[in-house]
């Protein structure tokens, strides 16, 4: 179990640097439009010639509206296996096209693009698919609009997908000198298409595409992402609302720099437990990853099952009614693992430890920089440990430390930090981060910045008034043992919403936590559900979803297990009759 979900995680991580050169197509600029025809005469023509017909997709547009657009290439790909699908799926025969906006040199002598993918299925079902970015992003996605695993994906069900690379590239963009990958921050305008700026010109472009190559635009149009992509749903539906029918913000990073500050805090608590180097040194990577051995962390698991796990009325594995896993009711179960006589044993330590990172980032005022963070039946799993602290061996960094820290200093800090590509240099900058001298350049301004990382990243605005206005719904799912963006400040945001919106937030948003389960997927949870799904019924259909159907998968303690998913603030409880492997033998309240 424990194999199989790290190579995952550290396949995701990895994915983040990958490339994709496009060709361009040379001289079809000059020559005139074709006229568009019905869509019957275009659906015909694509069944006679579809490479022909997706190359001449170039001429087709009249007029982008960002006239910096350029398509690179065009390529109709015929019926293909689907490598990230079940086996023998197959993504459908469908127009290819790899396109870029807005070249220029940026303050840092940078050349930066904004590029995008968009796949057009002959066997258009009439509706538009964003697929959201993941981490610094600076990649471009697939663009086949992957919703849950091994079920088909937004393109096999016939959906328009796009996806983008927000602004620079992780290859050509990455300077070493400067965090490597994350070298963007030190552009500001590279730091706002990040932020989310790219996304209405490629939005607004796709479409022009759409209508040139169907003959019309898309009767309903979706995004859906998790982490930064649920940052940019955030994005999507505060600064325009406009664009999207449905948003899928799933463990959303909409409070990024304030996160990344956090996982600064939660590296210093961590290295609490570890021994300084003779000579003032500090600790490396792989001694981060040993402050808590997987036995340590069961322990902690079985500590807040014990405090927690019956609260819903089944003994299941599963801290169901999480909001009211307390410090309080945890604390005198874990300082009962602590002892001497085991190398499995809790120290004094490791329970402060744990405290100081639940109560959250703070000041030395004590006020909060970011938010607390819930007990959960899931801290402690593969997901939750690689990001904290690293995999048990110190093979997989934290995530914290390797990605955050870099991230922190160069795009969330004015003005940026050269930290290096060392990952050393990236632990000092985390151990020696100041949370009353640095944690404010998060809201700095200085120099070409003229816009705070906040500012520009930041998309945590309660007021939704635009959105609601144009009929949009949105759903929020997010793991209750996310160990990078809180699930406790994903909630309190949906209160200022409601109270916002007099009490009526649930009748166009709804959060629907997931006890147990890690940063989009993964930990001892139901974490295979279709929320994309629910969100089209919401949008076509007018059914507000009550509950989520979902499953464990292989890898979790109960294979098949199923639960419902529950609108916050309610959460399922047992009935007290029924096996506590199926969903139907709970409700929500």
């Amino acid at each position: 179990m424990k194999k199989i979900e790290r190579s995952t995680l550290l396949g995701a991580v990895r994915a983040g640097w990958i490339m994709l050169a496009a060709a361009c197509i040379a001289g079809c600029a000059a020559r005139q439009p074709a006229a568009l025809g019905s869509l019957a005469e275009r659906t015909a023509d694509l069944a006679q010639a579809p490479a022909e017909r997706c190359a001449e997709l170039v001429e087709r547009i009249q007029a982008w509206p960002d006239p910096t657009t350029r398509i690179e290439q065009a390529t109709w790909q015929p019926a293909q296996p689907n490598r990230q699908g079940p086996s023998g799926s197959a993504l459908p025969p469908h127009c290819e096209i790899n396109a870029s906006m807005r070249e220029r040199t940026g303050v840092d002598d940078q050349v930066y693009a904004i590029r995008f993918r968009l796949r057009l299925p002959q066997a258009w079902n009439g509706r538009f698919f964003f697929e959201g970015g993941g981490g610094l992003n600076g990649v471009v996605g697939a663009a086949v609009g992957m919703i849950v695993p091994g079920q088909p994906t937004a393109l096999e069900r016939g959906y328009a997908v796009l996806a983008q690379d927000s602004g620079h590239d992780n290859v050509r963009n990455a300077v070493p000198a400067r965090g490597g990958a994350a070298a963007f921050g030190f552009d500001p305008q590279a730091r706002a298409d990040y932020g989310g700026e790219s996304l209405a010109p490629v939005t607004q472009a796709a479409r022009a595409l759409i209508r040139a190559y169907y003959g019309r635009d898309p009767q309903r149009s979706y995004f859906v992402g998790c982490s930064k992509g649920g940052q940019e749903g955030m994005y999507l539906a505060q600064r325009h609302p406009e664009l999207f029918d449905g948003i899928v913000a799933a463990a959303p990073g909409f409070a990024l720099p304030r996160a990344a500050v956090a996982e600064a805090w939660d590296t210093q608590a961590f290295a609490r437990l570890l021994p300084r180097e003779e000579g003032g040194g500090q600790p490396d990577l792989r001694g981060l990853a040993r402050t808590f051995s997987d036995a340590q962390l069961t322990r902690v698991r079985q500590a807040i099952l014990q405090a927690c796990d019956v609260a819903d009325g089944a003994q299941d594995g599963i801290t169901g009614v999480w909001a009211d896993c307390t410090w309080s009711q945890v604390q005198p179960h874990l300082q009962a693992q602590v002892c001497a006589d085991s190398p499995d044993c809790l120290s004094e330590t490791h329970v402060e430890v744990l405290g100081q990172i639940h109560a959250g980032a703070q000041d030395s005022a004590g006020n909060a920089l970011y938010a607390t963070w819930p007990f959960d039946g899931g801290i402690g799993s593969d997901g939750w440990r690689i990001w904290k602290i690293g995999s048990p061996g110190g093979e997989v960094p934290a995530i914290n430390v390797a990605m955050g820290a870099p991230a922190l200093a160069a795009i969330f800090t004015t003005p940026p930090v050269e930290l290096g590509s060392d990952p050393a240099a990236a632990l000092r900058f985390a151990l020696d981060f100041d949370f009353d001298r640095d944690a404010p350049k998060i809201y700095a301004t200085s120099g070409p910045f003229t816009r705070s990382a906040w500012d520009m990243i930041g998309a945590r605005s309660p007021d939704l008034a635009a959105f609601r206005a144009r009929g949009g719904k949105m759903i929020v799912p997010h793991g209750v043992s996310d160990p990078v963006f809180s699930v406790n400040d994903t909630v309190a945001w949906y209160r200022e919403v409601d109270r916002l919106n007099a009490g009526e937030a649930a009748s166009f948003v709804r959060v629907f936590a997931v006890p147990g389960m890690a940063h989009c997927a993964g930990g001892p949870a139901t974490d295979q559900f279709d929320a994309f799904e629910a969100l089209v019924a919401w949008v076509e259909q007018g059914s507000p979803p009550d509950r989520i159907l979902a499953t464990a998968g292989p890898n979790t303690p109960w294979p098949g297990r199923s639960r419902p998913l529950c609108p916050y603030p309610q959460v399922a409880r047992y009935t007290g009759e029924g096996s506590l492997e199926e969903a139907a033998s709970f409700r929500c309240e």
